[in-house]
């Protein structure tokens, strides 16, 4: 990706990590980068920002150099959604287009139901975080059933490296994945 808007961005992320890798002033520092980005809707490059008919897009904008953070643009289908999964790093969601939801989940113990926390939205210009201190385990999934929705994550590390996890909400089993990404 080289857009002027999209480098500022980046620019912005690799200042704020020079300075700092303080978990709270990363989020609420990051968040306000990802929301001036979000919330214009004139720079993603469509390469990024393609659907695919059965699964929902995770696209690499951006990874560090030092593998301070990565930015992924997620691309849904419409109706699509992820299992219930983990991070295992802080990161920041933020929506450019369409909407998605979140189910929110509790930690998961080996034997026993996962509780259902809440629900969120997010609409274009909204940030959310997760991370493992916040609150890492949810289900995200396209509002829509009719349209593509897409939002742009920052995450601590290069996200689609990571070892991570999906869940069985029955019995919190999970099974390790590592994500990759669509363009890889």
């Amino acid at each position: 990706m080289n857009n002027p808007r999209f480098n500022k961005f980046i620019e912005g992320m690799t200042a704020l990590l020079d300075k700092t890798s303080d978990e709270e002033i990363v989020l609420a520092e990051g968040r306000t980068l990802l929301q001036e980005l979000v919330a214009h809707d004139d720079w993603l490059d469509d390469a990024y920002a393609q659907p695919h008919p059965e699964y929902y897009q995770q696209y690499r904008l951006h990874v560090c150099p030092q593998g301070r953070f990565s930015v992924v643009s997620f691309v849904w289908g419409p109706g699509q959604k992820t299992p219930v999964h983990d991070h295992t790093v802080w990161g920041l969601i933020g929506m450019l287009r369409g909407s998605e939801t979140a189910l929110r989940f509790s930690v998961p113990e080996a034997g026993k139901t996962m509780e259902v926390l809440g629900e969120d939205r997010l609409e274009p210009g909204d940030v959310d975080a997760v991370s493992p201190t916040i609150g890492d385990v949810h289900q995200v999934a396209n509002a829509y059933d009719d349209q593509v929705s897409i939002s742009i994550h920052v995450y601590g590390a290069d996200i689609g490296k990571v070892e991570r996890h999906v869940f069985n909400t029955e019995n919190g089993a999970a099974k390790a994945f590592i994500s990759g990404y669509a363009n890889a």
